[in-house]
């Protein structure tokens, strides 16, 4: 029987968040309640300076899923402002790659280069309004002027020219006449603010370069902090989210928008960026591994790029369960590798037919067997139980009753087995193959090892077996496949390609180079002599990242339609590479194992470690691992640990990092088990956790639940709440009284609301009169000018309403 043809993933539907309530959604909740947005707008802005990766899944998901659950709008942007990175090649593979996802942004596909001269009319305009500058000075004066956080900037001879000279000198730019870096505008903003962003920031540089899309029109090009904001406001985004590091920039993003008068405006919030253990995601390393031929291109399987992963075998389902699982906060956070490789074993499992194939063979001659054709199931009793109807549901095929999923496969007395299933002296507890021994073919029947021969090399090359009678009893059970019709095929082990989890660190236990991937740490050395950054992650390399073997899969593989994904038994999970593979010359690759074998093999390592005798000698070269680099695999108890937490809401990322760590669950014991327990197990991973370890904190768990309470309710900010919990760590006091005797309460007295209302509605006397015209939009502007006013204390919804009242009478409210 052919396995029924998987149908094509389409992105998730139906009435369940598309994303787990965080403080993004209760933001966009509030917007849409009071009326400040009539539709959610947001954007994924990929720069093309190479292919989409797993480092942008976390943040397109929240784009896409977030502007999907609220029926809203979604842009794909291509921030294309560097000429000399951006191409076709890669706008073309990010959208094919995000559309395979399961986004669609319909007409919604934008190019920054598409504004270039908007850009530029609004920087003239800055100018004229004495709000930027040319600055001549060299990039090493710019930088010494800034100052720094302890020093205030020095004004630049260059920040008095008048509005008439900074045109001339921007025309002048723009026209070719001045060489790379010579002259930049600026914006003028304050040089003695604490935040040096905006200590006045670059807003455009001249940059020879060949346009791919605007060719050589242009030699100077828009900053990211200039241009970002400029094109939120213009396609109307509503709701801009970018990661953390972004969070002083905000500054400037709403410096611009009051500056350019835009109306409505958008606003940015930051999330916490997430990063994936064994991987490195910037593209300029990822352009170091294809230049060096460490990997084969974009598309290497062992490559963190989408491409790769959809050349891998990963289904576009399991990339967005991945996503919905790590969990939106406002913290940095690094996930698991294995978070991400259970996503996708648990997505093949209810996927993959079950089929044999011998990786590494060894012949068999079975006296007794005659050749036949079994009737064997793809989905065994294991995979099928606990169906609601007596029927298995094929992901992405028909639902057919288990008796019907079945395929044939060849036996005859000639077989190969793998070469690790006969062992001529076995260890103890070896429940396979042994002279003498017996063990159960799969789906037939038993066989009893009688000799076997060796090549020189004492490597066994051929096993006589004979078939037994009912009544044999066996030790184990192997797979097999028939030696005259197996089909030949190449199989590739593809493994994490990084041997450390942090690829781009610093290792105590100072691992030594992998000798075949030929680092040469003087290739581009410092000054000093050191490696540089983008060199020495080389180091840590995975030698065996891909093995290749050759053997034999079971002939049923022949008949299966492309795009089918398998469980070879007791080898892992598999499919046909798409590049390489033909039907004269079938190769497969192995998308992942079964088990998480990095975890396992930690374990062994640390529980080694842990013995006396186990101690190392001074000549062992083994390196020491500590715990920070590789984290121990999760115990039946701890994984059992892992499931209640989540159950009660924490994200699965906390939950595996509260498991293994005793200190962490033991505090996190008498915590509220209700809505606060999220965000309570958030702040004890990612906050609390040093000074739990160390007995310091001495605050209870429980009492941390009021305080996630009243973050939720939007009562506090995250600075607050995070302000009030450090204070509580140390003192014992409940969070809650922290902020009560500090006085750092959102909420503002009635008096003081209205007092900020008035002054923001009296300074804005045309938008009071716009806004009662019918420009209801400027309920946004009107509410940002009372929370900067008030700073940032005031209730949203008690904004609301004292607007609602203000706005609504012929005096303003004043």
């Amino acid at each position: 029987m052919t396995v029924p043809a998987p149908t094509a993933p389409s992105a998730p539907t139906g009435g369940t968040p598309h994303v787990a309530p965080n403080f993004i959604t209760e933001i966009i909740e509030r917007d849409l309640q009071a009326g400040t947005v009539t539709q959610v707008v947001t954007r994924f802005p990929p720069e093309p300076s190479g292919y989409a990766h797993l480092g942008h899944v976390f943040a397109s998901f929240l784009d896409f899923q977030t502007a999907a659950q609220y029926g809203g709008r979604y842009h794909l942007r291509m921030d294309d402002t560097n000429p000399d990175l951006a191409t076709q090649e890669y706008v073309d593979a990010i959208a094919d790659d995000l559309k395979w996802l399961g986004w669609d942004w319909g007409p919604h596909f934008y190019y920054a280069s598409d504004y270039f001269e908007r850009y530029y009319a609004y920087a003239e305009q800055l100018i004229r309004q004495g709000d930027a500058y040319v600055d001549s000075v060299s990039a090493d004066e710019m930088a010494r002027l800034r100052g720094d956080p302890r020093t205030p900037g020095t004004p630049s001879e260059y920040r008095s020219r008048t509005p008439e000279e900074n045109l001339d000198m921007l025309r002048r730019m723009r026209a070719g006449e001045f060489p790379d870096g010579s002259h930049v505008l600026r914006a003028k903003i304050d040089l003695g603010s604490a935040n040096m962003k905006l200590r006045d920031p670059v807003l455009y540089r001249i940059l020879r370069g060949t346009h791919y899309r605007q060719g050589d029109a242009w030699c100077i090009y828009p900053m990211y902090d200039f241009q970002h904001p400029i094109q939120d406001a213009i396609e109307g985004v509503t709701h801009s989210m970018c990661s953390l590091e972004f969070v002083d920039n905000r500054a400037i993003y709403d410096w611009l928008m009051e500056r350019l008068n835009f109306e409505p405006r958008p606003h940015q919030y930051e999330f916490g960026r997430r990063g994936l253990e064994y991987t490195i995601t910037s593209k300029r390393k990822l352009r170091r591994l294809i230049e060096g031929n460490f990997v084969s291109g974009w598309d290497d399987p062992r490559m963190p790029t989408l491409r790769a992963q959809r050349r891998l075998g990963v289904t576009p389902d399991a990339v967005r369960a991945f996503a919905a699982q790590i969990g939106v906060s406002r913290t940095n956070r690094t996930v698991d590798l294995a978070v991400y490789e259970n996503a996708v074993r648990e997505d093949l499992n209810h996927r993959a037919p079950r089929v044999m194939a011998v990786l590494d063979p060894i012949r068999v001659t079975v006296t007794g067997l005659d050749a036949q054709t079994l009737s064997l199931p793809y989905w065994p009793y294991d995979v099928i139980a606990g169906s609601t109807d007596g029927l298995v549901g094929l992901p992405g095929g028909p639902r057919v009753l288990p008796e019907q999923a079945v395929r044939d496969v060849p036996i005859g007395p000639h077989l190969v087995i793998e070469r690790e299933d006969f062992n001529p002296a076995p260890p103890k507890g070896y429940k396979r193959l042994t002279p003498g021994g017996t063990v159960r073919l799969r789906g037939a029947g038993i066989i009893r090892a009688d000799s076997f021969e060796s090549d020189a090399e004492g490597n066994v090359t051929h096993v006589h077996a004979t078939l037994l009678g009912e009544g044999a009893k066996a030790s184990g059970v192997i797979h097999w496949v028939d030696a005259a019709q197996g089909i030949a095929a190449e199989f590739r082990l593809y493994d994490r390609l990084f041997r450390v989890p942090n690829p781009e660190g610093e290792h105590e236990d100072d691992l030594e180079p992998v000798p075949d991937v030929h680092f040469d740490p003087d290739e581009a050395a410092l000054e000093d002599g050191s490696a540089p950054t983008d060199a020495g992650f080389l180091r840590y390399l995975n030698p065996d990242s891909l093995k290749l073997t050759r053997g034999v899969v079971e002939p049923s593989v022949l008949s299966d339609p492309p795009g089918t994904r398998y469980q070879f038994e007791r080898q892992g999970y598999f499919w046909r590479d798409p590049v390489d593979s033909h039907e004269d010359a079938l190769v497969f690759g192995r998308i992942v194992t079964l088990k998480d074998t990095w975890g396992r093999a930690e374990a062994r390592t640390e529980a080694r470690q842990t013995k006396p005798e186990a101690a190392k000698t001074p000549d062992t070269k083994a390196p020491a691992k500590s715990a920070e680099a590789r984290p121990a695999a999760l115990s039946a108890e701890q994984e059992a640990e892992v499931a209640r937490l989540t159950s009660l809401g924490a994200a699965e990322a906390d939950a595996r990092t509260v498991a293994r760590d005793p200190a962490l669950l033991a505090f996190l014991g008498n915590a509220t088990p209700d809505a606060t327990f999220a965000q309570v197990t958030s702040w004890a991973v990612n906050d609390l956790a040093p000074g739990v370890r160390a007995g310091e904190v001495r605050v209870d768990a429980a009492a941390l639940a009021p305080l996630a309470a009243r973050l939720a309710g939007g009562g506090v900010t995250m600075r607050v709440a995070r302000t009030a919990l450090m204070q509580a760590a140390t003192t014992g006091e409940p969070p809650l009284d922290v902020i009560a005797r500090e006085g750092l309460d959102a909420a503002l007295s009635d008096d003081a609301l209205a007092r900020a209302v008035a002054e923001a509605l009296a300074a804005h006397p045309d938008k009071v009169e716009a806004y009662r015209a019918g420009r209801t939009a400027l309920r946004g502007f009107f509410t940002g000018q009372v929370m900067r006013a008030t700073g940032g204390k005031a209730e949203p919804q008690a904004v609301a309403a004292a607007l609602d009242a203000a706005l609504a009478t012929p005096e303003g409210g004043a």
